[in-house]
Order: structure tokens, then C-alpha cells, then sequence
């Protein structure tokens, strides 16, 4: 029997969806923090089998999610492929750039199974522990959000060295698209092996392109990693989520890897999103986290109106984004609640 994740997916609606959220593992939780602490990095966190599918399994334990997405990072995907990757504390992720050919001839080809298997490691062991109706999540990074980070050897606010390489040297570029296509690809096969019943598409920085650079750096990649998987596991489910662009480029890239769900941050416009996606997709979102943070009756009005927006269509509630460090567990709880309630 399938719970209501899956559900939906497949096709059924329900007044009381189905609840999962971004970074529901994560600093905002304290059995995490200890788990972390012990673990003595994030990356030696995300690479450890027993310690990840611990922290994977806290957020359902607390509040029994319908789905678990397990703990990793889409980082590890260029630290596979030999990129240097570290966390400075309070700043976020850190990699040796990779700006030029000769830091590009440097990369790998192919992931180094020695690190990815601890990812499916983990999801295995959260497989075990999960019940059979439970979903569980695997992900990767899309292509040009990974490469901002690893152009830059840093998040940045305007992914501006990502999009002055592709400009000034776009043959480069593509080798770094494509290297990340076909790594990206191969870990969400692994994923789904490990024991993953979909696989979601984080295009985070995807607002950052318009136009002809949306459509070769964002669409032609998350498309090709959709039918790279498909080749191996036809029947593979993909959500996508490109992050703060327009809900045309949105209908792009669904339409384009022919995705099963589409992720929607908190700026997307609901109503309009129902017109355009309707009964074809699912559709996944989209809780401003700040929201949570405030709780209260604000907290309760919005999710009522996300509720009303998508009532009658295939819905899975979550949040515009990540959950906040600083969201009050409290309100996590408040929010289940009304959601649960509603149906």
C-alpha cells in the first residue's frame, strides 16, 4: 500500500495533502545539532551512512512527514568528481574554482564510488527503517546551479562568475554542464537503486537566467539528466524545481524532462499556476519559510490560502524553499496541524 505521497503523484487528490519540507533535516532541529556536532564537519556528515539516515529519519520520528528526503548535499556530486569541497562555519560551502581548462582537465570523469556509495548507504538504510508506504526523496543538484558553485568556488548573490565564463568561454562551460549532466545523472540512478522512489531536480539559481541562457544552461540540462535516467529506469519519477523564475521557464523545464511533479517557490503565483499546470502535474509548494518563522495567526492564513489555491488539484505541501534555521519547532507543528486538519 502507497501512502499519500506517492498518491498524489500517481494521480489522486486529497483535501489534507500530503506534507513533506525542504531541509526538514537541519539546524533547526536539536537531536540534529548533536548528530552534527559528533560528526566533526557537514561533509563528514553527509558521508556518513549511519549518521545521514539518523538525521534523515529525525524530522519523520518528530512529526511523521509523508515522505523523508535523505540528508546529502548537491555538492557532493563535483566532490565526487575530484573538486575540493569544504564548509566554513556560518559562511556555507567552499570549493576549489573551477575557472579554467586547466582546473577542468583536473576533474574526473566519472563519480569516485568510494564517496557516492555512502550516499546510497544511507539511503538503503532508510529504506529499512521507513514504513513501506513512506516516500523517500533522493536528489542532485541541475547543472547550472552547480556550476555557479563551482565556477565561484562559493555561493554568490548575483552568480555573476558563472555567467561571465559561459559568456566569455562557452565551450568551457559546456564541458562543465555536460561533466555535471552525466555524473548528475548516474547519482540519481544510484539513488533510485539505493532504494529512492523519485528524485528531485534543485535548480536554485535558476532565476539568474533569461531567454537563450535559460533555455541551453537550464532546460537542455535538467532535460537531459531526465532521459539519461529513463534510459536505465524508464518508469523513474522526477520533480523539478527551478527556483525564482517565471512560470513560463517553470513550464519549460517540466514540459522539457517531462517531470511528474513541479516544485514551486513562494513568490510563483498559485492561481495561475493551476490554470496552467492543472491535473498534468502535481505541483509541490510553496510556503514563504519566513512564514514559518512568524507563526501564529499570519502562519495560519497562509496556510489556509495555500490550501484554497490548490484544493482540487494534485498537491504536495511544502515550503517556497529550505526551512529556516530559526523557525521555532512549535510552528512546524502548528502548520502540520492545520494542514491535517483540513481534510
Amino acid at each position: 500500500m502507497k501512502g499519500k505521497f506517492l498518491r498524489t503523484i500517481e494521480g489522486e487528490k486529497f483535501d489534507s495533502p500530503p506534507i513533506w519540507m525542504m531541509r526538514q533535516a537541519g539546524r533547526y532541529l536539536p537531536e540534529y545539532r548533536e548528530v552534527r556536532a559528533k560528526a566533526g564537519g557537514f561533509v563528514e556528515l553527509c558521508l556518513n551512512p549511519e549518521m545521514a539516515s539518523e538525521v534523515t529519519l529525525q524530522p519523520i520520528r518528530r512529526f511523521d512527514f509523508d515522505a523523508a528526503i535523505i540528508f546529502s548535499d548537491i555538492l557532493i556530486v563535483p566532490y565526487a568528481l575530484g573538486a575540493k569541497l569544504w564548509f566554513e562555519e556560518g559562511e556555507g560551502p567552499r570549493l576549489d574554482p573551477v575557472d579554467d581548462q586547466q582546473k577542468f582537465n583536473r576533474l574526473s570523469e566519472a563519480l569516485d564510488q568510494k564517496i557516492t556509495e555512502r550516499v546510497y548507504a544511507a539511503l538503503a538504510r532508510v529504506r529499512a527503517a521507513l514504513p513501506t508506504e513512506m516516500g523517500l526523496i533522493g536528489f542532485c543538484g541541475a547543472p547550472w546551479t552547480v556550476a555557479t558553485y563551482l565556477v565561484a568556488g562559493r555561493g554568490t548573490e548575483d552568480q555573476a562568475p558563472a555567467k561571465q565564463l559561459a559568456a566569455k568561454q562557452p565551450e568551457l562551460f559546456q564541458n562543465i554542464v555536460d561533466r555535471l549532466v552525466d555524473s548528475s545523472a548516474q547519482h540519481l540512478i544510484g539513488q533510485i537503486n539505493a532504494g529512492a522512489d523519485l528524485v528531485q531536480i534543485f535548480d536554485t539559481w535558476s532565476g539568474a537566467l533569461d531567454g537563450e541562457a535559460f533555455e541551453r544552461w537550464c532546460v537542455k540540462p535538467v532535460a537531459q539528466i531526465a532521459a539519461k535516467v529513463r534510459e536505465v529506469i524508464p518508469d523513474a519519477k522526477i520533480i523539478v524545481f527551478p527556483k525564482g523564475t517565471s512560470l513560463q521557464n517553470v513550464a519549460k523545464v517540466t514540459e522539457a524532462a517531462n517531470a511528474n511533479v513541479i516544485g514551486l517557490d513562494w513568490n510563483s503565483d498559485r492561481k495561475r499556476a493551476v490554470v496552467k499546470f492543472g491535473d498534468k502535474y502535481a505541483m509541490q509548494g510553496n510556503l514563504d519559510p519566513s512564514v514559518l518563522v512568524a507563526g501564529g495567526k499570519v502562519l495560519d492564513q497562509a496556510v489556509d490560502d495555500v490550501l484554497a489555491d490548490f484544493r482540487g488539484t494534485r498537491h504536495i505541501f511544502n515550503l517556497g524553499h529550505g526551512i529556516l534555521k530559526e523557525t521555532p519547532i512549535a510552528h512546524v507543528e502548528q502548520m502540520i496541524a492545520r494542514i491535517r486538519k483540513a481534510g
